[in-house]
């Protein structure tokens, strides 16, 4: 077997514009600009794209056209491109297919799952590819099928390379997600191959299995801010033999720069939450990066997420190309013993113990008279509210009103 390299590419989301920024769209375009020139200068046997070479599938014009000009100089060189659809590009609809079918019939990729067999070969090696079904459901009922129409065929005699886009249901991968992120069990991916081209992943994995290796290659631009802090880049693979395989990691330089600022703000009054948010930003400003506050704990009972001023927040650099604030405060809910306490009252203790959290609520927030009558007139519109009485409730509302 004569040795020979290929590129390992994946999630690279041609034309999201991401946070609904043209820039964004640009800085995806970049990234995969850059990734084309370093390919011709490693000047690899083939290129291999797992998957997500678009953000949607059906691409704008421009976005198509900055993808053919980067597919026509790989051409150019001899770098055959073969191609795998991921959750974003797969088609639509059986009338209207993939994108990927026209470049390929324009002979700027070769898209695996539409050629007989699925697959590409030279003297060196095997490369067969499956489409992506979206769903576990339908991955595990419609896989089975495209396997007995065009039947995976490794040869010994080569290095055989299977290329899918899709997060496989095993204990590393799926450490710390959902059940639901799984897309198959890997027992739907046959053995015999030497080298698994896994797309869908937004970080670069390396894994054993069935007797070989499994990578993931990882997005090239930042696809979620929890993917931020991962290096982007794709892999050079250079094969001397069966197992003589060494699999280099290509950092890019273009991506945009994220800073995802974490802090835990349990107690703080939304007020308190935005003012100390907005410095955090103006500490971490700088030209062009994109600023993530990510803001955690609870707050305290008598306050909601909405009262955090996310408008102040965001306008609170001059330098960065987006502040984008990201949420996840918990409001303070009733305590379960006094809810349970309330529902084994007694019909006539109901409104005692309802005024008395009412009262406890409210105090925290206004003067003790004022929290008594607020926790009062809350009792008192439980039973108009419930009837639907709504000349009731404005009256009540109204006299809270008049004696203020």
């Amino acid at each position: 077997m004569k040795p020979f390299s290929f590129i390992h590419i994946a999630d690279i989301h041609l034309g999201y514009e991401q946070y609904n920024m043209s820039v964004r769209r640009e800085d995806f375009a970049r990234a995969f600009h850059e990734a084309v020139e370093k390919t011709l200068e490693l000047k690899p046997d083939f290129m291999i794209i797992a998957g997500d070479l678009f953000h949607q599938a059906r691409p704008s014009n421009k976005t198509l056209e900055s993808a053919v000009q980067n597919f026509r100089r790989l051409k150019e060189a001899s770098i055959p491109v073969l191609v795998v659809d991921g959750s974003h590009d797969t088609a639509p609809n059986i009338i209207t297919g993939t994108i990927l079918n026209p470049l390929d019939s324009a002979g700027l990729i070769y898209y695996l799952p539409r050629h007989k067999n699925a697959c590409w070969e030279n003297d060196s090696c095997y490369v067969y590819g499956i489409p992506n079904f979206r769903t576990r459901q339908r991955t595990e009922h419609q896989l089975p099928g495209f396997y007995e129409l065009k039947k995976p065929k490794p040869n010994a005699d080569k290095f055989n390379i299977f290329v899918f886009h899709m997060a496989l249901d095993i204990p590393e991968i799926m450490k710390g997600r959902p059940s639901t992120f799984a897309e198959a069990s890997p027992d739907y991916i046959p053995g015999g191959f030497d080298y698994y081209a896994g797309g869908h992943l937004h970080t670069p994995w390396q894994l054993p299995f069935k007797g070989s290796i499994l990578v993931y290659s990882g997005s090239t631009e930042t696809v979620s801010y929890e993917d931020a802090d991962v290096e982007k880049g794709f892999y050079h693979v250079e094969v001397n033999g069966k197992d003589d395989v060494e699999i280099n990691r290509i950092k890019l330089n273009s991506p945009r720069r994220f800073k995802i600022l974490e802090s835990n703000f349990t107690g703080y009054s939304p007020r308190k939450i935005t003012e100390e948010t907005i410095e955090i930003v103006k500490e971490n400003d700088e030209p062009g990066v994109i600023l993530i506050p990510v803001l955690r704990g609870t707050l305290p009972a008598e306050a909601s997420r909405s009262e955090i001023d996310l408008g102040r927040i965001r306008g609170a650099a001059e330098q960065a190309l987006l502040v984008r604030p990201v949420v996840l405060m918990r409001e303070e809910s009733l305590p379960p013993e006094v809810v349970q306490s309330i529902f084994q009252s007694s019909l006539e203790n109901l409104k005692t113990k309802a005024f008395e959290y009412f009262n406890e609520f409210f105090s925290k927030r206004y003067k003790k008279q004022q929290a008594g009558k607020i926790a009062r007139l809350a009792v008192e519109l439980v039973q108009p509210l419930v009837k639907g009485d709504e000349e009731n409730v404005r009256s009540l509302l109204e006299g809270l009103f008049d004696e203020d």
